[in-house]
């Protein structure tokens, strides 16, 4: 695989369930099963000891350093509880005023807020966004047919993600991505028609956010607090904008690390911004769809509409994670859906924390599981474990089916050869080779560890693995050719989960000319260290500030997936409904003053590492951020094995990576004022522009 853009790929804010071709077996086996997932068989464990052992379970499978859940049923919070530790270094309890950010959760309050406004006769949700915001513009005439209700339910065509400035370390400081959004989106283009199909897409919900503003008249937080929070009576719930204790928000670690970072805050509020505790965030679930919901009937009917199947979607999508409403992930649950039973759910990733809430409607019930590190799916299963477990002793069973369908050994068409190809979707790419005898082979790139896996083809069209874990087709929908994939996964002390969905797309051969070719070519493995993201931004310390340019192989005209257009531009090859085609972005190069730079149409800017200067060695030298505000890389060089010391000036940091681009020193993060420098490293200094770093050598 060819990343253009590696740490767009790591920004997993709100992915539900992995979009490669997914392992069954693998996932236990990757993540280390949980010493004990379920009781012996002469032991009956009661709905606690149960609701704990799925919370231990989702801890280890995630990695999680810690854990919160919360049981909302029918009016009040009658099971909460916790795992792990709330920090490795201080001597505190996770208690029920533990705070964690609730990533993309975010966006069912921000869905809410909206339906609010329109049950106040406020806005229409099939209304052009324009007529609410006279300043949202874009470089494609389409965007004028965009209306709000596409923009809760992912179908706006918007490339997907705007998000410098959107993870920062402790509190913001200064401008953030939503500020910026109106000004990058007009430089874009659609990857769609409005309303062709539903792809994840955070801006459209930054987008959202600005309509509740204009159409309110009140900031985002303060609308929420008035509409929701209050009348709610959920005081554990805050944005970046409230003012609270923060010093009860879970420790966040990098992985491997027992060093606490700062904290972490998420600008994008409507987005991925909103922190609460588990029984504060189970009980808005609870009472956001009870009959003393705000919202109206009609709007909580409108919430929970399958939008998904509306445009290209798969025709065999019902065990899928995914099934858009306005603001949820799932509206059909499985395996809620298996035994009629409606089931809503979103997920949230940020940086840092990791959130599921899962809420039964008919039933009054909702479980909300967040944690500091770990991964949002696991706690989605965790939810889902305790309200099949609840439900069971209300007399009500929950199937939990997960097989896939028998199908026998069959001839294959012979013409299916023909679909073999380079399948890609927005952050991988593979190879598929459909052979006469009937065996398809997956390989995956070297970057993913090069393996193989072949599937055989079935008497329902589908190909099948050797132990009928995973079925897989190669379907032709709306002129295009979708890798397709079903699968279920069961993990032991949580429940069964299932993906059936499009993973990816067949990428056409691009021809190029040799002047293009070799444009290319001399790109080939460069690196690119960013330019413009914020002096406290939580890429710093993940090590998130670099991309670099590869030929994707056995295909022409391609890096990564995205095609190739003319000697300094690529273009991002979407459609892909669901998250396998989310935050596909156009990139291009120009050369300024003999410097060549990355840049992309939402912000983005990049530099040529090759260009970098040496860290000056002497004992006394200076740093300043110029005008332009870009922050300034230096390579190690002959200051390999020296110590550092840095004045950091206010509104600015440094971070300091080794030769393989591993966090050594952070001002902002650890609050580091000196580091040994290593050999073949790197040290970027960030800030307002002005900002005058004093460094010293011994």
């Amino acid at each position: 695989m060819n990343k253009l853009w590696q740490h767009l790929s790591a920004l997993a804010l709100s992915l539900a369930l992995l979009t490669t071709v997914l392992v069954p077996a693998a996932w236990a086996a990757e993540a280390g099963a949980p010493a004990s997932t379920s009781a012996p068989a002469d032991q009956v464990l009661t709905l606690e000891e149960r609701a704990q052992q799925a919370a231990e379970a989702a801890l280890q499978f995630g990695g999680a350093t810690s854990l919160r859940y919360a049981l909302w049923d029918n009016g009040e919070i009658v099971l909460s509880g916790g795992a792990g530790s709330f920090s490795l270094s201080e001597d505190r309890a996770l208690t029920e005023d533990t705070l964690y950010g609730v990533g993309s959760v975010s966006k069912v309050y921000t869905a809410s807020a909206v339906l609010r406004l329109a049950d106040q006769g406020k806005l229409d949700l099939d209304t052009p966004v324009v007529q609410y915001l006279p300043g949202f513009k874009m470089a494609d005439e389409r965007y004028t047919s965009i209306t709000v209700r596409m923009l809760l339910n992912h179908s706006s065509g918007l490339m997907g993600t705007n998000l410098s400035g959107a993870f920062v370390m402790g509190e913001a400081d200064g401008s953030d991505a939503t500020d910026t959004l109106l000004a990058n989106l007009a430089n874009q283009r659609l990857k769609a028609d409005p309303g062709a199909y539903s792809v994840y897409c955070n801006d459209g919900f930054t987008l959202a956010e600005l309509v509740v503003e204009a159409v309110s008249g009140m900031d985002f937080t303060s609308f929420v607090r008035q509409e929701f929070l209050t009348p709610m009576e959920l005081s554990g719930t805050f944005t970046p904008d409230d003012t609270f204790d923060r010093d009860r928000l879970a420790r966040i670690y990098l992985p491997g690390s027992e060093r606490a970072l700062a904290g972490e805050t998420v600008t994008i509020i409507g987005t991925g911004g909103i922190y609460a505790t588990a029984e504060d965030l189970a009980a808005f679930g609870g009472l956001l769809t009870s009959e003393s919901s705000p919202l109206s009937k009609e709007s909580l009917e409108a919430m929970a509409v399958n939008e998904a199947v509306k445009g290209l979607w798969p025709a065999d999508s019902e065990d899928d994670a995914l099934a858009y409403g306005l603001g949820w992930d799932s509206v059909d649950m499985f395996p809620f859906s298996q035994s009629g039973i409606t089931a809503l759910v979103k997920g949230g990733d940020t940086q840092f924390y990791h959130c599921g809430l899962v809420v039964l409607p008919e039933y009054g019930l909702s479980a909300a599981v967040l944690s500091s590190g770990g991964v949002s799916i696991y706690n989605e299963l965790a939810g889902v474990r305790m309200l099949i477990d609840v439900l069971a002793e209300k007399g009500v069973t929950v199937a939990e089916t997960d097989t896939l369908p028998e199908a026998e050994p069959a001839e294959m068409p012979a013409e299916l050869t023909a679909l073999s190809g380079v399948y890609g979707s927005s952050s991988s790419t593979f190879d598929i080779v459909v052979a006469e005898d009937g065996t398809l082979t997956l390989t995956q790139p070297a970057i993913l560890g090069g393996g193989s896996q072949s599937f055989s083809y079935a008497s329902d069209g589908s190909f099948r693995d050797w132990e009928n874990d995973i079925m897989v087709k190669l379907v032709e929908d709306q002129g295009k050719v979708y890798f397709y994939q079903k699968t279920y996964a069961s993990l032991p002390g949580l429940s069964v989960t299932g993906s059936a969905a499009y993973a990816a797309m067949k990428l056409e051969n691009n021809p190029i000319s040799e002047e293009v070719k070799a444009a290319w070519e001399a790109r080939e493995g460069k690196m690119y260290f960013q330019l413009n993201e914020p002096y406290n931004s939580s890429l710093y310390p993940l090590s998130a500030v670099l991309t670099y340019s590869a030929f994707t192989p056995n295909i022409e005209g391609y890096i990564g997936s995205n095609q190739i257009m003319d000697e300094n531009h690529v273009s991002a090859v979407a459609g892909i409904p669901g998250t396998a085609g989310r935050d596909w972005i156009d990139v291009a190069f120009e050369v300024q003053d003999g410097v060549e730079y990355l840049t992309s149409p939402n912000g983005y800017r990049y530099i040529d590492s090759s260009v970098l200067p040496e860290i000056f060695p002497g004992a006394l030298s200076y740093c300043t951020i110029q005008s332009s505000g870009e922050a300034r890389w230096h390579m190690v060089g002959a200051a390999a094995g020296r110590t550092m010391t840095v004045e950091v000036p206010e509104h600015a940091g440094f971070t300091v990576y080794d030769a393989n681009f591993q966090l050594v020193a952070s001002s902002v993060a650890y609050g580091d004022t000196s580091a040994v420098l290593p050999e073949g490293g790197f040290v970027v200094f960030a800030g307002a522009p002005g900002a005058r770093f004093v460094i010293t050598m011994e």
